[in-house]
């Protein structure tokens, strides 16, 4: 490993490089790796490169293994003339992270993880999930053939379960408090040698940071105005935030767009203290939201997401089911991307904020397309679709109608 250290992202107390157990001591907020100041882009072809390797400068490794990698990152940037119209705001961009291998952001993070647990000389890794993660850590554990353990609620829809099976990893459906069990997990992690890649941890951050990376080159180094976030733990936001400030802090942007982190009415423990001007996030009761994958009652990184908004000059915004799934409706018929109800908060968030005035007409925004629809095909029940029949014999002159 580099000569670096982890920070603790509340009282800065630090830490070597190569702990695991990603929160502090003192205070038991999460840590986070030393900002790098000094960093380039490594030239090359994307096509032959990993996130790893163009932007190696940014990560604290030596060494990279190359063969853990899925081939994640390089997602698309798209652009929405017509929403953007619609919208009211001067530009809007989407980075589809559904593209990743198995089909979220979580890969990003996974693969640094990954990285991080066999430097350490771990064998076994795992992951406390609603969905997402654990089918990225599982995928990857497979790649890497390491003894993989997954832990999901006993709630978790029958649908989540079998793409996370699929890979063989040690699969757990726990009846339990959830966010006891992400704590759990991390004593877990000292007493059985397991490396938990879980939803915060200091390089699933890391990995998170190469989004705002991406979008910085998309835009050849134009920082939008606002980057919108679906949050749930927080870890995602983390990330992306430290990677526009580190590529300011290099030199490579001018300018760190203002975060917006988005989440669902029915779980909005970040949302709710930003508006109350508290310090601290307050856990939700009985969390209710069609966006399962923000459905985090009480977020590991909420209060450290809460102090970072505040540093951002961004804003917390929470939107309706209604509006995310009317959203979701709008994403796939605007600009071909299937996206899960998460992944449409963004958009639901704009015209929202829009509506508010809190966003202009000369505001150029990119929206965080967290995963794809195809993770959560029940949310696709409440839904109507117009699908029509017809006889061979007819089918000429029924399209002649249609015209």
């Amino acid at each position: 490993m580099k000569k670096t250290k982890l920070i603790c992202t509340q009282c800065n107390k630090t830490y070597s490089i190569e702990r695991v157990h990603p929160r502090c001591d003192v205070c038991n907020e999460p840590l986070e790796v030393e900002k790098v100041t000094k960093g380039k882009i490594k030239a090359g072809n994307i096509l032959k490169q990993t996130i790893l390797d163009r932007y190696g400068d940014f990560f604290p490794f030596l060494e990279i293994d190359r063969t853990l990698s899925l081939y994640e990152g390089f997602t698309p940037l798209v652009e929405s003339s017509q929403l953007a119209h619609e919208l009211g705001v001067k530009r809007v961009l989407f980075k589809n992270e559904s593209q990743n291998p198995t089909w979220s952001f979580k890969d990003r993070g996974t693969v640094v993880g990954a990285q991080h647990a066999i430097t350490m000389g771990y064998k076994r890794i795992g992951a406390v999930s609603t969905g997402n993660m654990a089918v990225s850590v599982a995928a990857y554990g497979a790649k890497a053939g390491l003894q993989t353990f997954i832990l999901v609620s006993a709630k978790l829809p029958a649908e989540k379960l079998t793409p996370i099976a699929v890979h063989n990893p040690i699969l757990i459906q726990v009846d339990g408090d959830y966010w006891q069990l992400y704590f759990d997990s991390l004593e877990m992690s000292k007493r059985h040698d397991i490396y938990f890649i879980n939803s915060d941890v200091p390089f699933r951050v890391e990995g998170s940071k190469t989004i705002a990376f991406e979008i910085c080159e998309q835009m050849n180094f134009a920082s939008p105005d606002y980057v919108i976030v679906p949050t749930s733990a927080g870890g995602n936001i983390r990330g992306i935030m430290k990677g526009f400030e580190e590529f300011k802090g290099s030199g490579i942007i001018k300018n760190v767009p203002k975060i917006i982190c988005a989440q669902a009415s029915g779980c909005a423990p970040i949302y709710t203290a930003y508006i109350r001007n508290e310090e601290c996030i307050t856990r939700v009761e009985n969390p209710h939201t069609i966006a399962h994958a923000l459905e985090n009652p009480y977020p590991p990184s909420g209060n450290d997401v809460l102090r970072k908004i505040k540093r951002n000059g961004g804003l917390c915004v929470a939107v309706s089911d209604e509006a995310i799934l009317q959203a979701q409706r709008e994403l796939a018929e605007r600009t071909g991307i299937f996206g899960q109800p998460a992944a449409a908060v963004p958009l639901a968030a704009i015209r929202k904020l829009r509506k508010e005035k809190v966003l202009s007409g000369k505001d150029t925004v990119v929206c965080i397309v967290s995963g794809s629809g195809l993770k959560y095909m029940a949310a696709l029940e409440k839904r109507s679709f117009k699908i029509h029949t017809c006889q061979l014999e007819n089918l000429n002159k029924f399209m002649e109608a249609m015209l």
